[in-house]
C-alpha cells in the first residue's frame, strides 16, 4: 500500500514540471525539458521575439541617412534654375524670328553678352550706322492692364531706342536720337560731331528737336526714311530684340548655374 502514495506523488510532480514547461516557454534554457514539442515551440517563440524588434542602432542610422539625402541650399537653388533654363529653351523654341524684309537695307551684327545690336548700310557714299538698344516691354504691359477704358490714351507703348550715324569723307558726323514705334519714328536730339575731337560736355549740340521748325523736322524725318530708318525696319528689329533678349537670359541663367555649381 505504501507504493500507491509514492507513484501518486510522483505523477504530481510531473504534472507540475509539465506546467512549469509551458510558462516558462520563452526561455529554453531555463527548463531542462529535452522534449521535441517543448524545445520547438521555445525557439520559434524565441525567433517571433527576435523578428518584431527593431535594434537602436538601425534607427540611428535611419536618422543618418536622413539627414545626408536632405539637399542643401545650393542644390535647392540649382534645381530651381534648371527648371528656369527648361523654360527659357522652350520660349527660344518658340520665338522663331522671321526673315528680314526684302527692303531691309542692313546688316545686322549681333554683340553677344550685350543689350544692344549694331546696323551698317551705305547710301550714296554716306556710311550710317545705327544702334539699337532692347525693347521698353514694360509700358506695353502697363497699356493691357488699362484696355478697359476706351476712352483714355495711351500714350506710353512699346518702343525701342535708336541711336543713328551719318558720316561722310568730310569727317563730320550727323547723329540722331530716336525712339522707334510700332508705326512712326520719333527724333528726339539731332546733333553733328567731330570724331577727331575729344568730345566736350559744355559743346553746343543744337536746340532741342521739338523746337526746330515744324518743316525742318518733317525734312530730317524725310531723311531718315530715304536711308532706311523708317517704321517697317523697326517693326522687324523688334522682333529680332525681343529674341535676342530670350537668348541672352538664357546665357545669363547658365552662368549663373555655373558660378553656383563651382
Amino acid at each position: 500500500m505504501a507504493l500507491i502514495p509514492t507513484i501518486l506523488r510522483r505523477s504530481l510532480s510531473l504534472s507540475r514540471a509539465s506546467v512549469s514547461a509551458v510558462r516558462l516557454i520563452g526561455g529554453v534554457s531555463h527548463f531542462n525539458c529535452n522534449c521535441h514539442s517543448c524545445t520547438s515551440i521555445a525557439l520559434k517563440k524565441s525567433h517571433l521575439s527576435q523578428d518584431f524588434s527593431v535594434p537602436s542602432s538601425s534607427v540611428r542610422n535611419f536618422s543618418a541617412s536622413v539627414a545626408v539625402t536632405r539637399p542643401s541650399p545650393d542644390e535647392s537653388l540649382i534645381k530651381v534654375i534648371d527648371q528656369e533654363i527648361a523654360c527659357a529653351v522652350e520660349s527660344n523654341e518658340d520665338n522663331e524670328v522671321q526673315e528680314a524684309p526684302e527692303d531691309f537695307p542692313f546688316e545686322i551684327e549681333d554683340n553677344p553678352g550685350q543689350h544692344t545690336i549694331s546696323l551698317s548700310a551705305e547710301h550714296d557714299g554716306e556710311a550710317i550706322s545705327v544702334v539699337v538698344y532692347m525693347p521698353n516691354v514694360t509700358a506695353e504691359e502697363e497699356n493691357n492692364d488699362n484696355d478697359d477704358d476706351d476712352d483714355a490714351e495711351n500714350p506710353s507703348e512699346s518702343s525701342m531706342s535708336l541711336v543713328v550715324r551719318l558720316s561722310k569723307s568730310s569727317g563730320l558726323v550727323l547723329e540722331f536720337g530716336c525712339t522707334a514705334y510700332p508705326d512712326e519714328i520719333s527724333i528726339d536730339t539731332l546733333s553733328v560731331k567731330d570724331p577727331e575731337n575729344v568730345e566736350d560736355p559744355l559743346a553746343y549740340e543744337g536746340p532741342d528737336f521739338s523746337d526746330l521748325d515744324e518743316n525742318l523736322q518733317k525734312a530730317f524725318h524725310k531723311y531718315l526714311e530715304i536711308r532706311g530708318i523708317k517704321p517697317s525696319m523697326t517693326n522687324h528689329l523688334y522682333e529680332y530684340m525681343l529674341n535676342k533678349d530670350s537668348k541672352e537670359y538664357l546665357v545669363w541663367l547658365k552662368n549663373l548655374k555655373e558660378f553656383v555649381q563651382a
